[in-house]
């Protein structure tokens, strides 16, 4: 009884390491797909990364001219019919062709940045 509280607590503890390294490796792949579109503002904060196999986020924090601080999220789910989008608390709607082919390349820019990194770092461990 006694192994099986240990062996528990171990597996929780396995759990819970794997659960962060999870959760460092989303950050540091989003703040990378962040940087592929240029410089981010001074105090601003962009993100762009893939939350799961069918799911895009992009993800931006500014101050406006007025000194408010603005904050918008796009999220992308990829269809069998088609690539949606939701903004905010907006219901999903379909894409543009425009919008349609400039995911297509931002997913492209990205998978080139990222992989490179992760294999880069990878090399490095």
């Amino acid at each position: 009884m006694i192994r099986n509280i240990f062996r528990h607590a171990r597996m929780r503890k396995q759990d819970q390491r794997r659960a962060n390294v999870h959760r460092s490796l989303l950050h540091y792949q989003a703040r990378l797909g962040g940087e592929l579109f240029g410089p981010i503002p001074e105090g601003g904060r962009r993100e762009f990364f893939c939350l799961d196999e069918r799911t895009w986020v992009w993800h931006e924090e500014w101050t406006d001219q007025a000194g408010k601080r603005q904050v918008m999220t796009t999220r992308y789910d990829v269809r069998p019919q088609g690539v949606v989008k939701s903004q905010g608390v907006n219901a999903y709607q379909a894409l543009s062709t425009q919008e349609a082919v400039n995911l297509y390349r931002a997913v492209e820019l990205y998978e080139q940045r990222v992989g490179s990194e992760l294999r880069r770092l990878a090399q490095g461990a």
